[in-house]
């Protein structure tokens, strides 16, 4: 069953080296062929024969496209987090960084539109069984909005605001993938949404 596939998953050890450097083979296999023609492209034969690990090998890191390719989207916002963090956001206030990061971040995306494309499909196809790599792409993007705020110590206003933010900016995606928002629609859209962060927290006890 999904829920019991999904705690043993989350159960297994640490990689080694050895294994670490093929799953990190099968991640770049599947972002390239992603980026050729999206997410039909990526078909798990295919990714196997450009990773050289062996078909039933590449069912044990990912049970299916959908893992791969959601698992695929965290290792590409953890480069950009990386990126990010050696260039960070110049903003005035947190507002202002947040929004600015998110956009470079949908440039990023914006460039390899068919990689974008399959790791969104991805993600919204992803039952309960891929809970894991959905959970790690929904920390990794927390973890990039917090950076940007330069908050030490956010409040449970602000942290909420940033939940906001997160499905703001990925529904914003969305629907510019899908045809239906210019890049300044987005862009307006997420500065709207990041301005939430810059609001006071309400007096304590106030409903």
């Amino acid at each position: 069953m999904p829920a019991q596939a999904s705690t043993s998953r989350l159960a297994t050890p640490p990689l080694t080296e050895r294994q670490e450097a093929r799953r990190r083979r099968i991640l770049h296999a599947s972002a390239q062929l992603a980026c050729r023609g999206g997410f039909d492209a990526v078909q798990m034969r295919e990714v196997a024969e450009v990773s050289q690990v062996a078909l039933g090998t590449l069912y044990r890191y990912f049970p299916s496209k959908v893992h791969l390719l959601v698992a695929t989207m965290q290792d590409q916002l953890e480069h950009l987090h990386g990126t990010l963090r050696r260039k960070p956001p110049g903003g005035g206030s947190a507002a202002e960084r947040v929004a600015e990061t998110l956009m470079r971040a949908f440039r990023a995306l914006q460039r390899e539109p068919q990689l974008a494309d399959a790791m969104v499909r991805a993600l919204t196809f992803a039952d309960r069984s891929a809970s894991p790599e959905v959970d790690q792409v929904s920390r990794q993007t927390t973890a990039i909005i917090l950076d940007a705020t330069g908050l030490e110590d956010p409040t449970p206003e602000q942290l909420s605001a940033v939940r906001v933010i997160e499905h703001t900016w990925l529904s914003a995606l969305i629907t510019w993938l899908s045809g239906r928002a210019s890049i300044a629609q987005v862009g307006t859209d997420i500065e709207t949404a990041c301005r939430l962060i810059d609001l006071p927290a309400r007096p304590e006890g106030r409903q």
